[in-house]
């Protein structure tokens, strides 16, 4: 049997992935390099794909991708596009390939990343019902409700918010935002300013149903309706499902490498298994900023995470992986930014500004350390300033991080 042999395998075509071929590269010009995934395109930002691509004009592939085609030849990245791994023997250093293809390599990194979540509920499959993930899911969403009268989405995190905002500055269509949740973004906004934001979105003209579960979508063979658990019924031609994303750990199930908060790996991003790297949306790092463990579907984390662990693959460049939290998102004429750890509840909240005048900062307190920063409209100076106090704030559990 034939064997492919190559230094460095990684697992996953996304950002992380390519950034992994990237800090290799930087340290090791020679060694023998292949990407593999499910993806059909070279690595490219869903960030910027789904933050203007739905109302606004769509970027092309050319300007999202990280890297160029020509960077790869020129570089000789081996990338297998639509080439998933079937199999992975941790102990052997082997992968087999959806083609058949075996591969023994030296070392690799699992940055397999996520998929969205798909309700289980009557009339998920109807046509013109999208879940956002990829640059050809945008297309299809764009073709679809050029001209629908009535549109929706389903759900209340970054992306429906983004969505909805979209669709609302089109002219002519009712939009529906459905969500189970008390307001918009209850998640990553404090209760008064995620009111303040479903009402905001109300102004607007965005119809929102906050405090609706989802039951069910109705049609023949496309979508016609919405229906809540209480009974409610919204029409909708054309509507987006964001219910967040899920794990891809299907390829390392029933091993040490599978956990619910993602895979393990040390400060240098290496797994238990030695010679075995995560990058990207499952690796769960240790957060020598805020302690405990963490794992992020940050575009932004994944980069910086697909460069340390590829120099670190390479054993010619030891880096320890140090991220501070820090997330943009803009709808209509509100720009929100965040700075540190909002994963646990705070227990007091210093407000500066007012949400009326679109201009805010919200700082959470968590037993008297500031834990993060809500930036509303702030000025990049304000922002920056604020980075380096959450960062600087100190903590005495941060000796317990690693």
């Amino acid at each position: 049997m034939a064997i492919l042999r190559r230094d460095y395998l990684i697992v996953g075509a996304g950002v992380a992935g390519g950034s992994v071929c990237e800090g290799i590269r930087q340290y090791d010009p020679k060694g023998t390099v292949m990407l593999v995934g499910n993806e059909g395109e070279l690595p490219y930002s869903r960030f910027r794909l789904f933050g203007g691509g739905v109302a606004a004009e769509i970027p092309s592939l050319e300007d999202l991708r990280i890297f160029s085609p020509t960077w790869y030849a020129e570089q000789a990245i081996d990338a297998r596009l639509d080439t998933p791994v079937r199999q992975l023997n941790l102990e052997r250093h082997l992968a087999v390939l959806s083609t058949g293809q075996v591969v023994e390599f030296r070392k690799a990194c699992l940055a397999t990343g996520t998929r969205v979540h798909r309700p289980l509920v009557a009339g998920a499959a109807l046509g013109n019902l999208f879940y956002l993930r990829s640059w050809r899911d945008v297309i299809a969403l764009r073709e679809a409700s050029a001209s629908e009268p009535h549109l929706a989405v389903v759900g209340g995190g970054a992306v429906a918010g983004l969505v909805a905002a979209q669709f609302a500055q089109r002219s002519g269509s009712q939009v529906f935002l459905v969500h189970r949740g008390k307001a918009l973004w209850n998640r990553l906004l404090d209760e008064a300013s995620a009111a303040w934001l479903t009402g905001y979105y109300e102004s607007k003209g965005v119809q929102m149903r906050v405090g609706e579960a989802l039951n069910g979508f109705e049609g023949r063979t496309a979508l016609k309706n919405i229906q809540t658990k209480s009974g409610q019924r919204f029409p909708a031609g054309a509507a987006v499902v964001a219910f967040g994303l899920e794990m891809n750990l299907g390829l390392v199930a029933n091993t040490p490498l599978s956990y619910p908060h993602g895979t393990p790996v040390n400060e240098f991003l290496e797994t238990d298994e030695k010679g075995i790297y995560a990058a990207g949306a499952i690796a769960a790092y240790p957060d020598k900023i805020f302690g405990g463990v963490r794992r992020s579907e940050l575009e932004d984390c994944a980069r910086h995470q697909g460069l340390v662990a590829g120099a670190n693959m390479t054993g010619k460049k030891r880096q320890r992986f140090e991220w501070m939290p820090h997330r943009t998102l803009t709808v209509f004429d509100l720009r929100f930014e965040w700075v540190g750890d909002f994963s646990r509840t705070p227990t007091r909240l210093e407000v500066e500004g007012d949400r009326a005048s679109r201009q805010f900062l919200v700082r959470y307190f968590l037993h008297g350390n500031l834990q993060g920063v809500t930036c509303c409209n702030q000025s990049p100076e304000v922002v920056a300033d604020w980075k380096e106090r959450v960062r600087n704030q100190p903590r005495e559990f941060k000796r317990h991080a690693a």
